[in-house]
């Protein structure tokens, strides 16, 4: 076999490794997760949401609805609501956000609310304060088992993840989530999707 031609596989077979380590990141802005307690009292009972669309994991929408959250320095207007409803309101900023709105950062892995402080969420004439929820979540990577399996990872795994951009740079103790609905993504925030140059080509590989 040609030297050229050796090479070229090589390559090749280099390439496809990549691609199949490859982890797609989406940055996620500031959002809320209503119960359907709050949802009520600031839409009123029996109110239908309207999907604007569905998000990259299966049964998670984005509605048309927006809310306005007052803290204690400052506001943040229209911000979006996702579906569906969770057991207990939740809401995810940026740190830049918690700084704007005058809330304490805490970094809490998604439905960690406790010991985490509140906020006066507002729609129009109706305004619901909640004593805790509000969280910068911690950067995490979606998955199902056959992802798992070749990426050679397990459930609640913490890894180091080296972000492919025109800034790389590695993020360290990122949580694996194990679902078998769940498609392959690493959420990240605005925050860090600036930091590190994300695009649309950017992408993510477990760091040994």
């Amino acid at each position: 076999m040609e030297i050229d031609e050796l090479v070229k596989i090589i390559k090749e077979k280099i390439t496809e490794q990549v691609k199949i380590k490859k982890i797609p990141i989406e940055s996620s802005g500031r959002h809320v997760h209503l119960s359907k307690k709050e949802a009520e009292i600031l839409f009123g009972v029996g109110y239908e949401f309207t999907i604007l669309k569905e998000l990259s994991q299966l049964g998670q929408y984005a509605y048309k609805e927006r809310v306005r959250l007052i803290g204690p320095k400052g506001i943040l207007e229209n911000v979006i609501i996702l579906g569906p409803f969770r057991e207990e309101t939740q809401i995810e900023l940026s740190l830049t956000d918690s700084r704007i709105l005058g809330t304490v950062p805490v970094l809490r892995n998604s439905g960690s609310i406790e010991n985490t402080p509140g906020v006066i969420i507002n729609n129009g004439e109706k305004i619901v304060r909640i004593d805790r929820g509000v969280i910068v979540a911690k950067n995490h990577i979606h998955m199902n088992e056959e992802d798992a399996n070749r990426l050679n990872v397990k459930d609640k795994d913490i890894v180091k993840i080296k972000i492919n951009s025109e800034r790389p740079g590695i993020f360290e103790n990122v949580l694996i989530r194990v679902n078998k609905d769940f498609i392959l993504n690493m959420h990240i925030d605005y925050d860090e999707a600036n930091a590190f140059f994300i695009t649309k080509d950017s992408y993510g590989e477990i760091y040994e």
